[in-house]
């Protein structure tokens, strides 16, 4: 009976682990699930962020990436008109707290703040000793939980962020 039980627990095994897949590079985007694509608009801009079947963030140029043990991205270096640029994230309880991108030698740090529920509040952006915040509000959210528009407040203006993920099936 014993060598049975020990059986269907290691068959059991790849079923846990495929159940407790996390795609930790959406997280980047502040998104969750089983992403393919992200292409987020901002003042007419749209920039599109895609993500392999297994959840590694793909971007034009993007290379290097460094994971931890855990799998979540720690750094990776990408090409910014032609000049090296990295970045580093910082992670908290499975979300970014922090990045420092170094573009061209100009150091960008973005610290995040999320509420309760884990929806991203504001983000202060400090570059050469200047503080900028902006504030997060009025989300909307896709069926899957993802928000797919809300309204940023900086510098006294207000803009509407959208998005539209696309998921694997």
């Amino acid at each position: 009976m014993k060598k049975v039980l020990t059986f269907l627990a290691l068959l059991a095994i790849p079923f846990v682990l495929m159940a407790q897949k996390e795609f930790h590079d959406a997280r980047i985007h502040m998104a969750t699930g089983h992403i393919k694509s992200i292409t987020a608009s901002v003042m007419g801009t749209s920039r599109v962020i895609t993500f392999t079947h297994d959840g590694k963030m793909m971007q034009e140029g993007m290379s290097n990436p460094i994971y931890d043990a855990k799998g979540y991205l720690q750094s990776m270096s990408f090409s910014v008109e032609g000049m090296p640029s990295t970045v580093k994230y910082k992670w908290e309880n499975g979300r970014v707290t922090s990045s420092v991108l170094n573009v061209m030698g100009t150091i960008i740090t973005t610290k995040h703040t999320y509420d309760e529920k884990g929806a991203n509040i504001m983000d202060v952006l400090i570059m050469k000793e200047q503080e900028i915040q902006t504030q997060y509000s009025d989300y909307k959210y896709d069926e899957r939980g993802n928000w797919i528009s809300r309204k940023a407040y900086m510098a006294g203006q207000t803009i509407e962020n959208t998005r539209k993920i696309e998921y694997y099936k």
